[in-house]
């Protein structure tokens, strides 16, 4: 896979871990504009290079707690068309939402849950196309532990199987290819699904992107 020279500004304190993606990323075409170990080194950089994907550990120094995510937010609010990469080695998405919310060109992955570079690849490729990804397991974890009054009770199984897959960042195209379904059937679905949850429909019609933020706080 070539990445065709794509700027990349990496954010990650791990030294070794921050230059085997940087070394791994460059092998295979990305122009890797940053290295920073905090989120100061970071913000002083995409002023600089301006990079189109900004990969960022949402934990970082001094206090390894939130410093990468609220460099994020700053990035999301300051440079929007910068895509970002949040990598955790915890499921803490709650502190993301406003950045996930956002419904593009923003993932969300869990460090140990990375087994493939074809995978990571593909996760930047949709992030720089303008889709949000969001780590199958966070969802899971997520869905498994929904609250007491779930605003998803009404749904099918199947129909939240097809949220599920929303909330990963999927396309209808891609749902219907990994349900084995017509892509005609998941837009009936979504639909469905919109309507059970009895979200608004307004101008820009956000309600897909509402529909997935309902399913990652249900708890």
């Amino acid at each position: 896979m070539d990445g065709q020279g794509t700027r990349i500004a990496l954010a990650e304190d791990d030294v070794l871990l921050r230059e085997g993606i940087a070394s791994l990323l460059e092998g295979l075409g990305y122009d890797v504009v940053c290295q920073a170990g905090d989120a100061a080194e970071l913000l002083a950089s995409i002023r600089e290079h301006r990079p189109e994907i900004v990969i960022i550990d949402i934990r970082m120094p001094p206090t390894c707690t939130t410093e990468g995510l609220d460099a994020a937010r700053e990035i999301r609010e300051r440079f929007p068309e910068a895509g970002l990469l949040l990598l955790s080695a915890h499921v803490e998405v709650e502190h993301a939402m406003g950045l996930l919310a956002t419904g593009h060109r923003v993932g969300y992955l869990l460090k140990n849950r990375v087994t493939s570079v074809d995978g990571f690849v593909e996760t930047i490729e949709r992030i720089k196309a303008g889709d949000s990804v969001v780590d199958p397991a966070l969802v899971r974890e997520l869905f498994a532990a929904r609250r007491r009054e779930d605003p998803l009770e009404l749904l099918t199984p199947r129909e939240r199987e097809v949220l599920a897959l929303m909330a990963e960042g999927r396309s209808n195209a891609g749902i219907a290819h990994q349900l084995w379904i017509t892509e005609g059937t998941v837009e009936k679905h979504v639909r469905s699904i919109l309507a059970r949850m009895r979200l608004p429909e307004t101008e820009d019609d956000h309600r897909r992107v509402l529909a997935v933020i309902t399913f990652l706080e249900a708890r």
